[in-house]
């Protein structure tokens, strides 16, 4: 896809949540139909999808500057969804202000945090980091970099979910078991670096800590619970698109104890050209396993990837109902890997 159209598809709710935050009201119904609905009606007209691949794609920009407008949004963000919910808007558009920032956060914001987090750019690399602590999810910096991508579809990754298992129980397993995991993968990274390397959870900590003392001095106790609500908001689609994009696959374990290399059946894709713009192609996740670095308008869906029957936005509607989840995608898994 062409940079524009992730540039239409990120911006438009940015534009739209902050109108809607000022005036309420209609806005803030657009709002939350530019990060939710429109990319499943959009979806659905194929028409309009850019073509894929074809000569030149290979030479895709990497969309950095798009990728840091959005990521200093998110931070800009935040106090203006608190300031909305607790000072400006009133009767039901505070309630219909928390689940738009909410939905903006972890639809944009959580997909941006993930491509900076992953960027060589050192300044573009702190600017994820900055985004995920002020969403109270520092750790995931570590976590995702260092356990899931080394650990997917293993049970040494906690945000790769079981076979059969609900995403109500898996929601708290993953996020502690991130928590405890990458601590430890940061720690035996400071250990074997002589002391040159100190572990970054006292930051993301340091952070949260300090980041909802501002909260609190600037909003007053309804503001920090509206921030510990927006960003648990987030939190929980992120988990959720982790708990979609890896459900019940598994690597098999050799003969000499190890899983096989990740390969692209270890994360399921998905289709809906609109939808992955918005989330800037977080849905081709397969290609993304494959090539962490590989920028974001560069990953391609894979013909050889486990594919998911709706787009990320619809599955993830329905992983929120575990029986439905199950009747719809246990018949799809693979059988299980053979014990070595």
């Amino acid at each position: 896809m062409r940079l524009a159209v992730f540039a239409f598809a990120t911006l438009l709710p940015a534009a739209l949540m902050a109108a809607g935050a000022l005036w309420g009201g209609s806005w803030l119904w657009a709002a939350l139909v530019s990060v939710g609905i429109l990319g499943m009606a959009m979806d659905r007209i194929t028409a309009l999808a850019p073509r894929e691949g074809g000569e030149g794609a290979g030479r895709m920009p990497a969309g950095d500057g798009l990728l840091a407008l959005i990521g200093v949004l998110q931070l800009a963000y935040l106090p203006l969804g608190i300031w909305a919910v607790t000072h400006n808007l009133a009767g039901g558009d505070r309630l219909l202000g928390l689940i738009a920032f909410g939905l903006y956060f972890g639809q944009i914001g959580n997909p941006a945090a993930h491509e900076l987090i992953h960027r060589s750019d050192r300044w573009l690399r702190a600017l994820g980091i900055a985004v995920y602590t002020a969403f109270l999810f520092g750790h995931h910096a570590s976590a995702h970099r260092f356990v899931h991508h080394v650990h997917v579809a293993t049970p040494l990754d906690p945000n790769s979910a079981r076979r059969g298992q609900g995403f109500w129980r898996f929601l708290p397993r993953a996020w502690i078991g991130s928590f405890r995991a990458g601590y430890a993968a940061e720690q035996a990274l400071c250990a074997r670096s002589n002391g040159r390397r100190t572990n970054p959870y006292r930051l993301y900590i340091g952070g949260a800590a300090a980041l909802c003392l501002a909260a609190l001095a600037s909003f007053g106790v309804w503001g920090l619970v509206v921030y510990v609500l927006l960003a648990a908001h987030a939190q929980s689609q992120l988990l959720l698109s982790d708990y979609v994009q890896h459900y019940g696959l598994s690597r098999a374990i050799g003969a000499d104890g190890r899983p096989e290399p990740v390969g692209p059946q270890h994360s399921w894709d998905a289709a809906g050209w609109y939808s992955s713009a918005v989330m800037l192609n977080a849905p081709r996740h397969a290609d993304h396993h494959a090539h962490p670095s590989r920028p974001y308008p560069r990953l391609e869906l894979l013909p050889e990837a486990r594919r998911l029957p709706a787009p990320l936005p619809a599955m993830a509607v329905v992983a929120l109902v575990p029986p439905w989840w199950r009747r719809v995608m246990d018949k799809r898994l693979p059988p299980k890997p053979p014990a070595p």
